[in-house]
This record gives structure tokens, C-alpha cells and sequence, in this order.
């Protein structure tokens, strides 16, 4: 509710200024520019998103994201000590860092929010150490390939779009393990 306001105040403003300074015109006209490329951005969009979920999918079925699942256990078992006899939970967070590895956050999303249910089972109306930590790691999130970057730049024109890669790995690293950090520190000086 309050970003409906902030955005439509942002409009309204932007639009009265234009008419104040007798650019009513181009406000317009940017506006429609606008409206157009965002719809096109969508679909550019879209199409390397259908791509990466199909990879996701034909992951999942094929097992390797099981075996990607096996592979993290050990440090997500470190990370979220408290459930690390909860399948569902592993599960469900290993879904979700698999798919923020492959850059896929509107993938990511639905599965954080699903680990976080079933963590919030154990302390519920309050965020414990583990579900801090699972938010820390789901927004910083350590990206191989960051496909929804990569498809913007791929639709603003870039003809290398991944050739960002190198300063994407340092980035996510450097955020994750500053949000990891602080969450343990943090963790241990709001002590109940």
C-alpha cells in the first residue's frame, strides 16, 4: 500500500511539473516511450526465464538437483544448525540457493518463502537465528550465472551479455559472506 503511494505521488508530481513547465507534451510522450519498453523488456525477459526454469525442471527430474541438494548439505548444515534434521527444510533451502546459483531470484522467491514456513513452525511470531540467516543468504545470494541480469543486457543490445561474470562472482562472495557474518554476529549479541 505504501509503494502504490509513493509511486502514484512520484507520477502525479512528474506530470505537474511537466505541465508547470510546459513540457506536458514530452511528459506524455515519455511516458508512452516508457510504457512500450518495459513491455518489451518483459518479453525479452520472459523467454531467458522460461529457459532457466525448463533447465531447473529438467534438473529435478533428472536428479542432479538432488545431487546439487547432497552437495550443499554439508555448509547448509553448518549454516542452519537448528534444522539440520529437517528434510523438508534442507530441501526447500537447497532449492532455493540451486536456483539463486543460477541466478534465478523470481524462482528463488517462492522457494525461500516456502523454507521459511516451515521454519517458522518451530518459533512462531518470532524470526529465529536460522530464519534470519535464511533471508541474509536468500537476498545476498551467490550468483554462477546471473540470468536475469544477463537477459536485460541482452535486451537493452549488449552482444556479450555474461561478460560480467567475473565481477558478479567477487559481488555476490563478498555480499554473502558480509551478511553471513553479520547474521552470526548479530545471532549471538541479541541473545534472548
Amino acid at each position: 500500500m505504501a509503494m502504490a503511494v509513493i509511486w502514484t505521488g512520484m507520477v502525479a508530481a512528474s506530470i505537474l511539473c511537466g505541465l508547470a513547465t510546459g513540457n506536458g507534451p514530452a511528459v506524455a510522450a515519455a511516458a508512452m516511450e516508457g510504457a512500450a519498453a518495459a513491455v518489451e523488456l518483459c518479453l525479452s525477459m520472459a523467454g531467458v526465464l522460461c529457459l532457466w526454469m525448463g533447465v531447473m525442471e529438467i534438473m529435478k527430474r533428472s536428479g542432479l538437483s538432488e545431487g546439487l541438494s547432497r552437495l550443499l548439505r554439508p555448509v547448509l548444515r553448518r549454516l542452519y544448525p537448528d534444522f539440520a534434521r529437517d528434510r523438508a527444510v534442507m530441501d526447500s533451502i537447497s532449492a532455493n540457493v540451486s536456483a539463486n546459483l543460477l541466478g534465478l531470484g523470481n524462482a528463488a522467491t517462492p522457494l525461500g518463502i516456502q523454507a521459511a514456513r516451515l521454519m517458522s513452525r518451530r518459533s512462531p511470531g518470532r524470526a529465529s537465528d536460522s530464519l534470519c540467516m535464511l533471508v541474509v543468504c536468500n537476498t545476498a545470494s551467490i550468483q554462477l550465472i546471473p540470468t536475469t541480469v544477463a537477459s536485460v543486457r541482452l535486451a537493452a543490445g549488449c552482444e556479450t551479455p555474461f561478460d560480467i561474470l567475473p565481477a558478479v562472482w567477487l559481488a555476490s562472495a563478498l555480499s554473502v559472506a558480509a551478511g553471513i557474518t553479520a547474521a552470526k554476529v548479530f545471532g549471538r549479541i541479541w541473545r534472548d
